[in-house]
């Protein structure tokens, strides 16, 4: 075992998935080493934000970052960070520092987005500090799909998640 990690200041390196057909958006906080890796969202294994809206939608678990956003904007889901850029010791939220806000307006414009849910605590909060003062649009809590949120099992995360599918069904 090394020493204390650093805090590295990043850049968010994913674009946002959505299109004009997007009617629902879906914040996290920022992305993991995994998901910085695939240039990707929710890139880790152990992260069950897949699964989950494969559930909630009915279909099967996409494979390959073609298949998730295929999956993505068939279903009028956009999903996108909370921060732009910030300093922050590997995948941990907690250590989260000096944070940068993405701007939302380019989804928020192009897209009739009717709900604003945010993936976990941590991206709440940064969504209500950050961006909330800025757009006045609510954004509903959804627990971490985030293998650290090991107190919701998957059936429950899906349970919680059922919002999101209710949502898109509404006319």
């Amino acid at each position: 075992m090394g020493g204390p990690k650093e805090l590295t200041m990043l850049n968010h390196p994913i674009p946002p998935v959505y299109d004009s057909e997007s009617k629902v958006l879906i914040l996290g906080s920022f992305p993991s080493v995994k998901s910085r890796e695939q240039q990707f969202f929710y890139g880790h294994k152990q992260n069950r934000f897949w699964r989950v809206m494969a559930q909630v939608l009915g279909c099967a678990v996409p494979e390959d970052i073609t298949q998730k956003r295929a999956m993505l904007l068939a279903n009028h889901i956009a999903v996108w960070d909370v921060i732009a850029s910030c300093e922050i010791t590997g995948s941990s939220d907690a250590s989260i520092r000096n944070v940068v806000p993405n701007d939302l307006s380019p989804i928020l414009t192009t897209a009739v987005i009717r709900a604003i849910y945010t993936n976990g605590g941590k991206a709440h909060q940064l969504y209500q500090k950050y961006i909330f003062p800025i757009n006045g649009r609510e954004a509903q809590l959804l627990p971490s799909t985030s293998p650290a949120n090991a107190g919701y099992s998957l059936e429950r995360l899906a349970e919680a998640w059922r919002v999101v599918g209710e949502e898109l069904i509404k006319r």
